[in-house]
This record gives C-alpha cells, structure tokens and sequence, in this order.
C-alpha cells in the first residue's frame, strides 16, 4: 500500500505494522504493553498519522524531555497556527486562550518565571503537613469498608482521598460540589490528543474550563480577604524579587493542581493496589517491610504509570533515527512504553517492589518536571503500605476490568476488592 500524505504535509506510511492508533481498540488499551514492546522492537520511532512522530523508547524520550528545540506550548504548533489562520480561533478566542493558560503548556521565560514563583509555595514543610491528614482519611475510608467485606478502590478509596487532599491543600471545599464529577471527567478529557475528542467532549471541556476559572476567582477573593494555612493562600502571598502570581496566573494553577494532582494520584493508586493484586509475593514483601513502600510507588511509576504519553511541539526540523519531524509538528511520547524499554531496565516486565533501577519518566523529567510529584509520591505510598498492612486476604472480585475511553491518562473505571477481615487502624505517630 502507497504512502499518504496529510494534510499538513506529513508523509505516513500505511503499510502495515504496529500503530499508536490501535490504543483507540478497548482490548488493546486493556494492555498495552504488548503493542508498546512491538513499536520499541519494529518502529521505535514512527509516523503520527496526524502530523509528526511518535517515540517509543526510553533514550529518546528522556533525551527530548529535556531538549531546548521542542516546546510544551500548543501555540507552536502547525494545527494552532491553521485555526488561527482560517479564522476558527477569533481574538477573543485566543484571548480567553492566553488567559487559562497553565505553567504546564508554557516554556521559558515565562515557564521559568511561574515556576519559580509556585515551586516557593511547595515546601517541605507544606508537604509534610499533609502526613497526618493523609493518614487518618486513608485510615476512615478503610473502616468505612470493613463491615462489607468489600471495597471498590477507585469510587470507595483512591478517588476519595484524591480529592479530599487536593481540595484540602487547597482550602476548596468543592468536592461536595454537584459538578465535581463532571468537571473531574472533563479534566481528564481535556489531556487527550485532539483526534480523540468529540464534539460533545469539546462543550464539556469548555463548560469545564469556565466553571472552574469562576470557582476558583472567588475563592482567591476569598483568600486575598482572609488567608487561611493553606496552598492556595500562600500562592497568593509568594513573591520572588518584586514579583508575584497575577489573578490568572493563579487560577490557572488552581485548575492544573486540580486536574493533575487529583487525576493522576487517584489513577496512581489503583493501579498500584492492581499490581500487587495481581503478584501476591510483592503485596505480602509490603505487608512484611512496610519500608519498601516508596519502592512501591517508584515501581508503579515504571510499570504501570498513570500517564502513559506527552506531546511536544517541534521548534525546529529534527531528525530521529532518519526520520524528520518538521517544525510545528507533534512528537508523542510513550512514557510507559519507555518504562519498560530493556534497554534501560533490567527484566522490565517483571513487576518487583525492591528494585533499584526505576529511573522512571513518568513525572517527566528537565524543566517540567511534575510541581506536585512529591506530595503524589507520598499520598500513594502511604495508600499502598496501609491497606496492605489492614486488608486480610484481598482478592480481585473480577478478571473483567474495564478502562476509561482515555489515551493519555489511562486508568481503571473501576476496581472491586474483596477481602476476609480488616486489621485495626495503628497510631503511627507513636
């Protein structure tokens, strides 16, 4: 079969072979990895039929990550420039654009600019305050399961204690909001190559994205009139030589805490509790020495991330492995292919909580390294060691596990336990 050409003059080659486009199959998507190790085997750096390429090993996508000739900013690329070009984006359009715009899809100066000024309000004081009141909710949603003999990790637990610690650290109280699941839904959506996205799902994101950016002016109002100890009140207050958040600076914060630390951390969780689910002998060695529990996470990271690709903008041509990106075209990165690429780790798809080389990208890695990986490293990893310490005997409830109609973010749409009995809860401030 001849060779295409898209529309924005990218060539794709149509003969057969594996495909990131298969994802969008619910089997494949149910495990991915095997399509994963055949692109990192047959086409480890291939055609995105929309415009670019995509990269499937470790080497590639660590070096990229921290590559000055690609961009996090969608401004750049080919597809923003046509919208704009033929009118699809008005002024205003692109106005409102510039305006909800977060550090994440930013890059130097002002990604370094907001950076410096939020990393201020991320210490490790703030972080280690949570420790208690992560504990004690964990430690609630476990008794609130206990009589049942059963627990649905993701509605019961994992997305529970997401958002009650993100709204927490926040000081929001909007995870009593009617809405809260919908926005959360939306956010999620929003993270997702553009091909994936319906109509419908572009009105839910933009009713998102407008709910939340007044949501969250009145809260700063709120808190600008009344700090309180909280994350968002110590946004407010940061400043670096003169400097501080402007009022869509700071919502725009808000919304990716919102969505990146609550979507990832709760998808971080169940698929670790899956993991161990599915090796007894490492759920028993974390039972045994609860110490390994940050090797947990680290493990989970590499296995079975929860965010399983990225997408940079090229800033120029470039070139890998003879195959050219042209500038203002895609590079998609393959985390969680890259997390079980041989050539960097040993016996990769074996699933091994003390292991020492999970030198993993799934936080990514250079200047945009993930804000809030140490508090998602600590919310997990306190998840992982204490319902491993309290549920007796936890048993998958099913082998028909279903997963979200997502790419980018993939996560479980729900995850049934059964277990014998629950162990008391222990002070561990003794």
């Amino acid at each position: 079969m001849p060779d295409q050409v898209t529309s924005a003059g990218a060539t794709v080659r149509t003969a057969a072979g594996p495909s990131l486009l298969q994802l969008r199959d619910p089997v494949v998507r149910a495990d991915p990895y095997p399509l994963y190790r055949q692109l990192r085997e047959e086409r480890p750096v291939s055609e995105w039929p929309l415009g670019g390429i995509v990269l499937a090993r470790y080497a590639d996508c660590a070096a990229t990550l921290r590559d000055p000739r690609v961009s996090s900013d969608d401004r750049n690329s080919h597809a923003y420039r046509e919208r704009v070009a033929s009118g699809e984006l008005s002024l205003s359009d692109r106005m409102v654009f510039e305006e909800r715009r977060t550090v994440l899809f930013r890059d130097p100066p002002d990604h370094t600019r907001l950076r410096r000024l939020v990393t201020k309000a991320f210490t490790p004081r703030t972080i280690e305050q949570l420790r208690p009141i992560i504990q004690q909710h964990i430690d609630l949603l476990i008794d609130r399961a206990a009589s049942r003999g059963r627990i649905e990790l993701i509605a019961d637990f994992s997305y529970s204690l997401s958002t009650t610690m993100i709204c927490y650290m926040l000081g929001a109280p909007i995870q009593g909001h009617p809405r809260f699941p919908f926005w959360t839904r939306h956010l999620i959506r929003s993270m997702e190559p553009p091909f994936m996205l319906t109509a419908e799902d572009r009105k839910g994101i933009r009713r998102t994205f407008e709910d939340l950016s007044e949501y969250f002016e009145e809260l700063i109002a709120q808190r600008r009139r009344d700090p309180g100890d909280d994350l968002l009140s110590r946004l407010i207050a940061v400043e670096n030589h003169g400097d501080r958040l402007t009022l869509s600076e700071l919502n725009a914060t808000c919304r990716l805490l919102l969505s990146a630390g609550h979507t990832t951390t709760f998808n971080l969780i169940a698929n670790g509790m899956l993991a161990l689910l599915r090796h007894p002998d490492q759920l028993e060695r974390l039972r045994v020495e609860p110490a390994l529990a940050d090797g947990t996470v680290e493990e989970v990271l590499r296995y079975d991330p929860p965010v399983h690709l990225l997408q940079r903008i090229a800033l120029e041509d470039l070139e890998f492995d003879g195959l050219g990106v042209g500038r203002g075209h895609s590079i998609v990165l393959l985390l969680a292919s890259a997390g079980r690429d041989p050539g960097q780790f040993t016996d990769p798809d074996c699933f091994d909580i003390g292991r020492s080389d999970s030198r993993h990208l799934a936080f990514g890695a250079g200047p945009h390294f993930c804000l809030g990986a140490s508090i998602a490293r600590m919310e997990a990893a306190m998840a992982l060691q204490i319902l491993a310490e309290r549920l007796v005997d936890p048993t998958l409830a099913t082998d028909q596990l279903r997963y979200t109609d997502n790419l980018t973010i993939r996560g479980l749409e729900e995850l049934p336990i059964t277990f014998r009995d629950v162990k008391p809860a222990r002070d561990r401030a003794a």
